[in-house]
């Protein structure tokens, strides 16, 4: 997780209460390999490339797989639409027919969220098309413990 260009927080894919304040549960630490840094520099003040910030360019350069004057702002809507068409065009190609090389490895997830918040597959998209496992998986009868 990157915040801000000035926090970043690596470690564990389990990104959950437990993983990011290490508490325990009935007495066991959730202990995945965590590495944080907050590197606070005043921008106006020192204008050369700030650790996290480059370091957060690096990785979207590598999953974007390519690099646009609008990322050094992620704020702002030009840099969210970018993001997002490469991503749905991404998916487009992992989920046709024909073999075509993708921009990057970022796709859209198969999902749309109605005004009312209830979330759907795309349109023809119910299941992965590499797996075919469903797009929103399915119920479970495991205690909410073991799954937060």
């Amino acid at each position: 997780m990157i915040v801000d260009d000035e926090y970043v927080l690596m470690g564990s894919a389990n990104i959950n209460q437990r993983s990011l304040d290490g508490s325990t549960f009935k007495g066991y630490r959730d202990c995945h390999g965590r590495l944080s840094a907050n590197i606070h520099m005043v921008r106006e003040e020192d204008s050369s490339p700030q650790p996290v910030y480059g370091y957060r360019m690096s990785l979207w350069a590598e999953h974007l797989g390519v690099t646009e004057d609008c990322f050094c702002q992620p704020e702002t809507l030009e840099c969210m639409r970018k993001v997002n068409i490469i991503a749905k065009t991404n998916w487009q190609i992992y989920a046709a027919e024909e073999h075509k090389e993708m921009t990057g490895h970022l796709m859209q997830y198969p999902i749309q969220v109605n005004k009312d918040g209830k979330a759907t597959t795309l349109p023809g998209h119910e299941c992965f098309p590499d797996v075919s496992g469903k797009v929103l998986g399915s119920s479970t009868n495991l205690p909410d413990a073991l799954t937060t």
